[in-house]
């Protein structure tokens, strides 16, 4: 269903599903028309509770569900577009309880329907009186198996007993569900709860001392709430966390351990709706993150443009930085780093492609350029998650002040310069030709005879001086060898690229024809797409000898291609030749080193030939069409003599 700006639904769907004969349609028209039907069709058409039935206003719409076999396709695909499932049984049925187990309950999950469920116990005024069991008894096995479940309720339509309670929880796990926020099982609120709650806590805290004021807890309630708190409230609140849990409040308020308590308290008692509107006053969806649309309408990117991180965002990284770097020795150890994430819903740099993929401390701790390249990948690969996770650390600025898009490509080549501040280079070669060893060496690791061909993408990132001086980000991602025509499948695949470098074993004739064709492969692509980039070759192993015809081989290609010579180097020996700075200083100059393949120089030729005989053609009309004009100017002139 639609939501509200707010975060609020503005309408919700609930479908009721059972058995036969489990009292499904008297509850709904009970609950509809307050009055119990001594007739009903075998399934009612949707039916719509008044909108003011409940306090928050929200219209629900009742779908009611056969019980034929021949219809289950039909109610699967109603429970699939529900908001919230009512599933009933007979109380003076038993067989229909176990049937939930047995089968509605797994049918759910089959169809992967992810919403709230509520068991409701329809016909509670049939019961045997002499098999009393209490309802906790009954469902509890039943809810530690499917933890869907969210609330369990008995009624009696013909006696008007909680009906209209049963819709009311299905509204309210719509609304204010259980799940994320506290875990049943442990009586504890969940990490991802928690993490909201630290950021909002910390935006709160105006003072930064670790506190919540009487005046700052004032403007919390402000704000979530509309209304103030009086101070024999704030009193109050303080007093009940006090006898709870000491450490919850200080001299200076309440502390970030107090308001945790309070919002367990208050879930504790069934008033989830008081965590959410503070989680949605503060931007939060229903699955606990920031609800935004991190980048605006307006950025809109071409293929050959990237984002970068603006440079006021990277004043307020540095500043960051500091803040965690409590030893001031220039790292920030991996405790600090979940520290710096621990308002975020996660950490993400956890997983590939950002674990690892810049250089690190020998305690495992970043430095600022390995901090600051860590941002750099995740905005050129995920610039929307960026923006994202700024916010969570307390960014306090929107998207345009965060990030910014460079020019296209294209224009680069044209203007002969670029003036971006992270490059990307596709690192292409045949395996064991030593493209890890060299992502190894410029991330700082040592150098390792034992290291495994990589079968799957890869980066590294890592701060490289440009050629005037500056810092620039350099991001190597490494491509395997069989994963190549996949990445050239897709047209634009190389509008990513500012350079394209391919490593070869110099010491193996068979290593380095296979760099050959990749250099075409590659080279013919830019060509057929109109995204050609700079290239270089690289021969590495350049601590072994050299196959005999190494050197002739690779100057041939080079100048048949318009490409520099092989830079050789040896990981080995930590001998680099300078690779890294010599990639960026290539890709500061996007026009040159960019290979030509016979079929690409022929197609050159061709247009150029075309174009000379257009402008032969575009000339001799010219004349043409002058010799015309005079010959009527003149014979006009002949004729008023």
């Amino acid at each position: 269903m639609a939501r509200s700006s707010s975060g609020t639904k503005n309408g919700i769907r609930i479908v009721v599903a059972g058995d036969r004969a489990t009292g499904k349609s008297s509850l709904i028209v009970t609950a509809v028309s307050e009055t119990f039907p001594t007739n009903v069709p075998p399934v009612l058409p949707p039916s719509r509770l008044p909108d003011d039935m409940f306090p928050d206003r929200v219209p629900i719409t009742i779908i009611d569900t056969s019980s034929s076999v021949e219809q289950r396709n039909k109610v699967g695909e109603e429970m699939r577009r529900a908001d919230a499932v009512v599933l009933t049984y007979a109380c003076d049925r038993p067989e229909s309880l176990d049937r939930l187990s047995t089968y509605w309950l797994p049918e759910l999950r089959r169809l992967e329907v992810r919403v709230p469920v509520i068991v409701v116990g329809c016909k509670l005024d049939l019961r045997d009186e002499q098999q009393q069991v209490s309802l906790e008894q009954v469902m509890s096995p039943i809810m530690q198996q499917f933890r869907e479940i969210e609330t369990c309720i008995e009624c009696s339509a013909s006696r008007h007993i909680q009906i209209p309670e049963v819709f009311y929880y299905a509204q309210k796990a719509v609304l204010h569900p259980t799940a994320p926020l506290f875990d049943q099982e442990t009586q504890t609120l969940r990490p991802q709860c928690v993490r909201a709650l630290k950021r909002i806590f910390i935006l709160c805290d105006h003072d930064k001392d670790g506190a919540l004021s009487d005046a700052e807890l004032n403007d919390f309630q402000v704000k979530c709430f509309n209304a103030p708190l009086q101070p024999s409230e704030i009193i109050g609140v303080k007093r009940v966390v006090e006898e709870k849990l000491p450490e919850g409040v200080n001299d200076r308020g309440l502390t970030l351990r107090g308001f945790l308590f309070l919002h367990a308290l208050f879930i504790e008692k069934g008033r989830l709706e008081t965590t959410w509107t503070v989680l949605r006053k503060f931007g939060y969806n229903n699955e606990i993150r920031l609800d935004d649309d991190f980048l605006p309408p307006s950025f809109k990117r071409a293929p050959d443009q990237s984002v970068e991180l603006t440079n006021d965002a990277v004043e307020v990284l540095k500043g960051i930085f500091s803040m965690y770097d409590n030893d001031n020795d220039g790292a920030i150890r991996p405790p600090d780093v979940d520290d710096l994430f621990s308002t975020a819903p996660d950490c993400p740099w956890s997983e590939s492609p950002y674990k690892d993929a810049a250089p690190t401390t020998a305690l495992g701790g970043l430095t600022i350029d390995g901090f600051l390249s860590k941002w750099a990948l995740m905005t050129l690969l995920e610039p929307a998650k960026s923006v994202e996770y700024l916010k969570y650390i307390m960014y306090g600025g929107d998207a345009s002040s965060a990030i910014r898009l460079t020019r296209r490509r294209r224009t680069d080549r044209k203007k002969r310069q670029s003036e971006r501040n992270v490059y990307q280079c596709f690192v292409f070669g045949p395996k064991k030709a030593g493209k890890s060893a060299l992502l190894d060496a410029f991330l700082g690791r040592p150098f390792s005879d034992t290291n495994d061909a990589s079968t799957e993408e890869r980066y590294a990132v890592n701060v490289v001086e440009g050629s005037s001086g500056s810092k620039k980000f350099l991001v190597l991602r490494e491509i395997p060898e069989d994963k190549v025509k996949k990445v050239l499948s897709a047209k634009d695949s190389l509008a990513a690229c500012d350079i394209a470098i391919f490593v070869y074993d110099s010491s193996d004739e068979l290593s380095w024809k296979k760099t050959a064709e990749l250099l075409v492969e590659v080279a013919g692509h830019g060509e057929d797409t109109g995204f050609e980039v700079p290239s270089l070759i690289v021969a590495a192993k350049d601590d072994l000898d050299p196959y005999p015809m190494a050197i002739q081989d690779s100057t041939r290609v080079s100048q048949d291609m318009g490409t520099e010579a092989p830079v050789p180097i040896s990981a080995k020996l930590g001998d680099f030749n300078n690779i890294f700075r010599r990639i960026v200083s290539s890709a500061e100059r996007p026009h040159l080193s960019i290979p030509e393949t016979e079929v690409g120089r022929s197609r050159k030729q061709y247009h150029r030939l075309v174009n000379r005989s257009l402008m032969f053609a575009s000339v001799g009309a010219v004349v043409i069409a002058g010799l015309a004009a005079y010959r009527v100017y003149a014979a006009r002139r002949n004729s008023s003599n």
